[in-house]
């Protein structure tokens, strides 16, 4: 069985405002098998700049209890020094979602390129930022286009 690109992210959250919406939208995500989250944990810096690095399974009942629905797979992918190192970044008062995960709803695409013989020579991921710019300035060119 093969595995579709996995993909590490870090969410901060300042002034350690970690909301539980998340926990649902992720669960949502495993549910329907559109990725497998690998391995996940916080890092938190505290208002004189200590930092603690939390295995989710280490974390507090408020943590676990948002997070109780997503199944996920511990890894060790996110080792104490990826935590640290996380961690010195932040601002003080604030934390951070440490997250791995599989994109498991490219597998099959991704079996299919391996077994033509193809290969991937570049991936890279487009930020948010600067498709919604591409979006905002074709909008922009249409409407004067059209005279409106």
């Amino acid at each position: 069985m093969g595995f579709g690109p996995i993909e590490y992210g870090v969410v901060a959250f300042p002034g350690n405002q970690f909301k539980g919406e998340i926990a649902p939208a992720l669960g949502d995500l495993v549910k329907s098998n559109t990725i497998r989250i690998l391995d996940l944990a916080f890092v938190m810096k505290d208002a004189e700049g200590n930092v603690v690095g939390v295995e989710l399974e280490d974390a507090g009942s408020q943590v676990m209890q948002a997070f109780e629905s997503i199944t996920f797979q511990r890894d060790g992918l996110i080792s104490d020094d990826d935590m640290a190192e996380i961690g010195t970044t932040l601002d003080a008062n604030s934390s951070a979602m440490i997250m791995v995960w599989e994109d498991v709803w490219a597998t099959r695409l991704s079996e299919a390129v391996q077994n033509a013989g193809g290969i991937v020579v570049d991936l890279q991921r487009v930020p948010r930022e600067l498709v919604q710019a591409a979006i905002d300035f074709n909008e922009n060119e249409s409407a004067v286009g059209t005279g409106a």
